[in-house]
């Protein structure tokens, strides 16, 4: 009995989402930070074994639209839940689920299982919930997993989507600029990360090095100033932070050039969007 299928991770922003698809495949697909709205696109966590493929999408956070690319962003989520076998409904478990998720959830055509995240932490709140986890701890996590194979599809036939090594369908490239937006916006405590994105400039792999120049794309002058840093400090700790990252998933000596650029009004230029693959 081989099982497969496609699995949407919702939810509001902070909910949890990334965290749960990085424990799920223990490996890091998609990037975390405290501040909402983090994950800009759909990515896939695929975990593989000889008895099923399970496709998770980690899918940006469910919010109201004030830009392009807010719009985009829900277009992501949405082409998300119209397409899988089930959805995994996040409920962050130190909050209340107001009555507009309720209904939200209620409206879902595809099969839910409604999750309550972050159980590890104080102030915890009692609502229905299908099961509790912790994806810091890694509590419950072995029996969701249990939960989404028994709804899923059963195959005639033993037969993959992705090739079995495969744990997600984005490029290095884009792996690594996710990876530098993450450390500024951990590193950055202003309201510029919002306004921040990366763009790979240059991906040069040789046999014992891979050489890349990266923008780091911010809003207004006085943004720049402070991803740079005084004296460069604040450019120099992501690059270095983000340059160790890339050499353990490259397995070679890597050589990172960070550069700023200002480009107003990016969030509402829709071409821009498209090209940095949000």
């Amino acid at each position: 009995m081989f099982k497969l299928g496609y699995v949407a991770i919702i939810g509001k922003p902070n909910a949890g989402k990334s965290s749960l698809i990085n424990a799920l495949i223990k490996e890091k697909v998609a990037i975390i930070s405290s501040k909402p709205q983090t994950t800009r696109d759909n990515i896939l966590g695929i975990l593989t074994s000889e008895e099923y493929q399970i496709i998770f999408v980690d899918t940006p956070g469910i919010h109201h639209s004030k830009n392009s690319l807010d719009r985009a962003m829900m277009k992501n989520v949405r082409s998300a839940v119209s397409g899988v076998d089930l959805i995994l409904y996040l409920l962050d478990g130190t909050k209340m689920p107001d009555e507009e998720e309720k209904e939200y959830i209620e409206h879902l055509e595809t099969p839910v299982i409604i999750v309550r995240t972050k159980i590890d932490l104080p102030k915890q709140k009692e609502f229905d919930s299908d099961i509790q986890i912790s994806s810091l701890t890694g509590e419950n996590l072995d029996k969701l997993l249990k939960m989404v194979l028994d709804k899923l599809p059963e195959q005639k036939e033993k037969r993959y989507i992705f090739e079995p090594d495969y744990y997600t369908d984005k490029s290095v490239k884009f792996i690594i600029s996710e990876e530098i937006r993450e450390k500024a916006l951990n590193l950055l405590h202003q309201e510029v990360p919002h306004g921040i994105a990366v763009e790979i400039i240059r991906f040069l792999e040789k046999d014992n090095i891979v050489e890349i120049d990266a923008d780091i794309i911010c809003e207004q002058e006085r943004h720049k100033g402070m991803i740079i840093g005084k004296g460069g400090s604040m450019l120099k700790e992501i690059g270095s932070l983000t340059r160790k990252f890339a050499e353990d998933l490259l397995g070679k000596k890597v050589m990172l050039k960070l550069f700023v650029r200002v480009e107003k009004d990016w969030r509402n230029k829709p071409q821009k969007i498209k090209n940095l693959g949000y």
